[in-house]
């Protein structure tokens, strides 16, 4: 999907959402619920949606950290034909964060995340009566999704990763980011990640910030996860508010304080490995340089299990699955829903 197709598609789909949101939520055999729930003893906001209650459960479980998808729904409502899709604000994240604040937050680590969004599921099974999910995990939270499954896999028909963290014991990461920032010309950006060095267990929380911000210039190859995706989508979202904008970005803040040193010594071989007891399936962006593509494609190499799938989204790099969502949605409906009838 070209850019300015994203951006028109995005505002359209918003729109059409804010007028028929009462019409949606009344429509017969549906289920659509906005609402918090009590998970790991605090108030967590999800959303629910899907035509039919009896369609397997997608549960999202976003990146960041801090960084909801809920903004998302409207880009990919038509998903809700074959799946109930349940976004969650986690803990330290957009609505969550606007009703808890710092202090009602607690202290953050991946987990208790991971342990909020177990009972989350749990939650989910029992409220829409299934046994098992499927569940997504989306760049930091591919390594919350993937701790979840570990603990209880018999709660997940399958595992899907998409801007997939992975092991990168040589810090390749550092070489496919160079030369992105080299090929936008970023000079300041080659400088700044020159100077910080291979190693992300040395970088400073304030050149992590620098540096991302110089990266998410440097994507023009594809849609850009900042301006063509993220800032479209929560400025034209029926489900928030300015006050809910700003308590995003507070949260986001907030959670990356929480968990930045956890996130950059991450051993990923130590604490995931790579067997594991649920169907996993792996779809990437084909150009992503934040969680680099070849090394998804590396660690999907190395994973065991009953039975895994690996595909690139076209024309996508990070969010792939909103960059590309109807590639993405064929194929969740053509690869993994086969897994919910078993």
């Amino acid at each position: 999907m070209a850019k300015n197709n994203i951006l028109q598609d995005i505002i359209f789909r918003s729109r059409n959402m804010k007028l028929n949101s009462k019409k949606l939520r009344e429509k017969s055999g549906g289920v659509y619920i906005n609402q918090y729930v009590d998970i790991g003893g605090i108030q967590q906001w999800i959303t629910i949606r899907g035509d039919n209650p009896n369609n397997p459960i997608l549960l999202f479980v976003h990146g960041g950290p801090g960084s909801p998808y809920t903004m998302f729904n409207p880009l990919i409502s038509y998903w809700e034909e074959h799946f109930t899709l349940v976004q969650w604000d986690q803990r330290g994240s957009g609505k969550t964060f606007s009703e808890n604040g710092k202090e009602g937050s607690g202290t953050l680590t991946f987990d208790k995340l991971a342990r909020d969004g177990i009972e989350l599921v749990e939650y989910l099974c029992s409220t829409l009566d299934q046994k098992k999910i499927i569940l997504m995990g989306s760049s930091l939270g591919s390594l919350i999704g993937m701790m979840m499954i570990k603990e209880r896999p018999d709660l997940f028909y399958a595992y899907v990763g998409t801007d997939q963290n992975s092991p990168d014991p040589n810090h390749e990461t550092y070489d496919v980011q160079r030369k992105a920032l080299l090929e936008s010309k970023d000079k300041k950006g080659v400088n700044l990640l020159e100077s910080m060095g291979r190693n992300p267990q040395y970088w400073s929380r304030e050149d992590f910030d620098k540096l991302n911000q110089h990266l998410v210039k440097s994507i023009d190859q594809v849609p850009n996860m900042i301006m063509d995706l993220v800032l479209p989508s929560v400025i034209s979202s029926p489900d928030y508010s300015i006050k809910n904008i700003i308590n995003m970005f507070k949260g986001m803040n907030f959670s990356l304080d929480c968990l930045y040193d956890e996130l950059t010594t991450f051993d990923i071989e130590e604490r995931l490995g790579f067997n594991f007891e649920v169907p996993v399936f792996i779809f990437h962006g084909d150009n992503d340089i934040l969680t680099p593509t070849k090394l998804a494609e590396a660690y999907y190499n190395r994973i065991q299990s009953s039975h895994k799938e690996f595909s690139l989204i076209k024309n996508a790099g990070h969010l792939a699955c909103f960059a590309n969502p109807d590639q993405f949605y064929n194929e969740l409906i053509q690869r993994v829903l086969p897994f919910t009838r078993v």
